[in-house]
């Protein structure tokens, strides 16, 4: 680390050599060596994707356990704050680019793709091709050749609604524990930390059985054309995300209930809030214009 040094906090406090990035993309190697075989065909495939994932968490979990104790003990001032504000801004930013990926096709192929595979110059290629969004019936949009199989598409209403009221709340109740935890009342801000924990579960539950009743009821699948294929991508990534974030408050929650963070010092608190809200408003797109148009 640095020789100069505020107080007892380095100036910048640089790790020493570590193993850990090592032991994690041994894991990582072996989980996409496992995942690959497996779906071709090859059993063995997944002995090798469950060892990678057990290698990768446990690197993970005692990695972050040092990061943890390294800023328990008073080794990370206000440079390494200030990385880590960089470091989660720019890892949200590249978020906002993959779902801007999957927004912009759809978007394309609402707008550009459809209408040009039904102009006249492909008339004789499809003659009963439709170019209408979305597509409800086998050819009428995603399959003149009636490979697609007939499917109903989903409106907002209910189970996209009530998700949209769970996430938006639990933003609300997010708000109010960070303002408990700046006020120095742990006891009030674990509480609401608790209550964004289950509400991001909630929503998962819906999710869950949306998808359920999508399957059985509407026969509305991955493959069901370019509806399908957005509309899972879309909602499937995004559920990732409200998983990955719901256990990110989990353990920010665990942490509260062994007195870390102070109202001074909070990012890793901060770090999970940016990227709830930023999972937020990304619902909030998927909910206009995957349900409503």
């Amino acid at each position: 680390m640095s020789s100069t040094t505020h107080g007892t906090t380095p100036y910048y406090f640089v790790p020493g050599p570590s193993a850990y990035p090592v032991m994690a993309s041994i894991g990582l190697f072996f989980v996409i060596l496992g995942a690959g075989q497996w779906i071709n065909g090859h059993q063995w495939g997944a002995w090798s994707l469950l060892l990678g994932m057990v290698v990768w968490l446990a690197t993970l979990f005692v990695w972050f356990s040092a990061a943890i104790g390294e800023s328990e003990s008073g080794q990370y001032g206000h440079k390494i704050d200030l990385s880590y504000r960089w470091s989660m801004s720019w890892f949200i930013f590249s978020e906002v680019m993959f779902f801007g990926a999957f927004f912009t096709a759809l978007w394309w192929t609402r707008t550009h793709s459809l209408p040009a595979l039904g102009s006249l110059e492909n008339a004789l290629l499809w003659p009963d091709f439709k170019a209408v969004w979305p597509s409800i019936a086998a050819g009428a949009t995603g399959s003149p050749a009636d490979i697609v199989e007939p499917f109903q598409t989903v409106g907002p209403f209910w189970l996209p609604t009530i998700n949209t009221a769970l996430l938006l709340s639990s933003g609300v109740t997010l708000t109010i524990a960070h303002h408990a935890l700046r006020a120095d009342h742990r006891a009030q801000c674990i509480r609401f930390m608790w209550l964004t924990v289950l509400l991001g579960l909630v929503f998962l539950g819906v999710q869950g059985y949306e998808y359920f009743h999508l399957y059985t009821e509407l026969n509305l699948k991955l493959s069901s054309g370019a509806y399908g294929s957005t509309f899972f991508m879309l909602t499937g990534f995004h559920g990732l995300h409200v998983f990955i974030g719901m256990l990110m408050l989990l353990f920010i929650t665990l942490r509260l209930r062994k007195g870390h963070f102070t109202p001074e010092r909070h990012f890793g608190f901060e770090g999970a809030a940016w990227y709830w809200h930023f999972v937020d408003v990304v619902w909030l797109g998927l909910y206009v214009l995957v349900y409503w148009l």
